[in-house]
């Protein structure tokens, strides 16, 4: 059912569809690895890497509302439910109770490259269907990119 009309071709409309629910799933995700990760760290740079993982965060929970809400307004239900995300999440699972600083950072960039990747195949994609769901593609992995440079240059990877 859709209770709202796209201004987009159905055949754009799929397209558009299917990148944003990627990456919904994917920053819905990476807010739960940061935050996990987050609680769990350990190690002599704990406090700075607590905290920037907490930006990832930040990152991730406004992109993911962002992200929904262009698919809302495009008439698809984004769907974020936990069954959802853990169906279909391309992030790795997060490594069970305490986590050594170095070890964190690894996960983090890790997780980061992969999100990447995927969100420029999502832009690309998004591009030649719709240029403002591109345009959140573009702001988006800008912003991604930013905190794996920061996180691979905790540990000089």
């Amino acid at each position: 059912m859709y209770a709202v009309k796209s201004t987009l071709p159905d055949e754009d409309l799929k397209v558009v569809a299917g990148v944003l629910q990627g990456a919904l799933v994917d920053l819905v995700d990476l807010s739960l690895v940061a935050k996990q990760t987050h609680w769990n760290i350990v190690g002599p740079r704990f406090r700075s890497i607590h905290l920037q993982l907490d930006e990832v965060v930040d990152t991730a929970r406004q992109y993911s509302d962002t992200v929904a809400e262009r698919a809302s307004a495009l008439g698809v239900s984004p769907d974020g439910r936990v069954g959802t995300v853990a169906a279909t999440t391309g992030i790795s699972t997060v490594a069970e109770g305490w986590q050594q600083d170095t070890d964190a950072v690894d996960a983090m960039v890790n997780s980061l490259s992969g999100v990447v990747s995927r969100m420029r195949d999502r832009m690309k994609a998004a591009g030649k269907a719709d240029p403002v769901t591109e345009d959140i593609f573009i702001s988006l992995t800008g912003e991604l990119e930013k905190h794996h440079w920061m996180f691979q240059a905790e540990n000089g990877s």
